[in-house]
């Protein structure tokens, strides 16, 4: 049985947004495969409904260029909400950069761990974390554009319960896991093997970072592993061949999911029908370089790379981030930890 909306509802979705495990891709499989059933009306009346459009959420004043080609940038953000719904004062718990290219033939995703030390326009270094709690989307999207040199054409944010639900209506996701491991916080002891998890299970194995050698690095791995393993699922004939199970997917996604108030219903279906051809060997992630942990006050923090940091930018620049991840051998592994 579904619960009363609380009063945190009337809060712009982006400052009540949980746990975000952020994929475009699901959204725009989905699409394309609505609009290829000739769902446009439905489209532009439920999608469009359904979605929160996010005030204010893109930057103003001096930005990077747009690219000259018709390659897309997007940046996900998430949050933890607070016991009572809200996330006032919270700061982002996920952020990635996802590319798309021009010949629409790929898809690469880029985290950003939570924790990295950077510029944070109008307040100095911090955390890159600190930006949504400061300035919600639009100063996350500055932050990271001054990082990047990249201008992010659109920036959305979507409540993991969306992914949750889409979880559970595609029947589970298959993660591997190496070694058995303890999580620190839950006492959960995750034992060696290849499981099914539904979405809950799901939610626990991609929050863990307590017990995991590479910590809040880790779980960044486990969050691309499970969107992996989720885009796989998304992209397989039965969901594809399913028109009611297609329904519930896009209804789930579309009911958490908050963007910019330029990117428009029409826009993803557009977006959606070019990505059609994508399968998940054509979706590729990795995670900005990084150069050392360390300590800021009593703040731990992350130092990233910026020389080899700027070789990826570039290339995402240049529009040949998927080659780049693959030359350089940066992507994800096929079992993380």
């Amino acid at each position: 049985m579904e619960q009363e909306p609380s009063p945190a509802e009337d809060r712009p979705r982006w400052r009540r947004t949980g746990r975000s495990l952020l994929t475009v891709l699901v959204i725009v499989v989905v699409l394309a495969v609505a609009a290829a059933l000739g769902a446009d009306f439905w489209l532009r009346r439920h999608l469009g409904g359904q979605m929160e459009a996010l005030p204010a959420a893109m930057p103003v004043g001096e930005r990077p260029q747009s690219t000259p080609d018709d390659s897309i940038n997007i940046l996900l953000l998430g949050s933890d909400k607070r016991v009572d719904g809200s996330v006032a004062g919270q700061r982002s718990d996920t952020m990635m950069v996802i590319h798309i290219p021009a010949d629409r033939k790929s898809v690469s995703l880029v985290s950003i761990p939570r924790d990295s030390w950077v510029q944070v326009p109008g307040h100095g270094p911090a955390k890159i974390n600190a930006a949504f709690s400061w300035g919600g989307p639009a100063l996350s999207v500055a932050t990271v554009e001054k990082l990047t040199d990249v201008r992010m054409d659109h920036v959305a944010v979507i409540d993991w319960e969306g992914f949750k639900r889409v979880t559970d209506l595609l029947g589970g996701v298959t993660v591997t896991i190496p070694k058995t491991v303890k999580d620190g916080y839950s006492g959960r002891t995750w034992e060696a093997g290849t499981y099914e998890m539904d979405g809950k299970t799901a939610l626990a194995y991609v929050r863990q970072r307590a017990g995991l050698a590479g910590g809040d690095l880790d779980r960044i791995k486990r969050q691309q592993a499970f969107l992996r393993s989720l885009a796989g699922k998304t992209l397989s004939r039965p969901t594809f061949t399913d028109p009611r199970l297609l329904y519930k997917v896009l209804d789930a996604v579309t009911a958490n999911l908050g963007v910019d108030e330029g990117w428009t219903a029409s826009d993803m279906r557009n977006l959606a029908w070019s990505l059609r051809s994508v399968r998940s060997q054509d979706i590729s992630f990795t995670v900005v370089p990084l150069k050392s942990l360390g300590m800021e006050g009593a703040q731990s923090v992350v130092y990233l790379d910026r020389p080899e940091g700027e070789e990826l930018w570039q290339a995402l620049r240049e529009d040949r981030l998927s080659a780049w991840i693959g030359e350089t051998g940066t992507g994800l592994a096929d079992v993380v930890d």
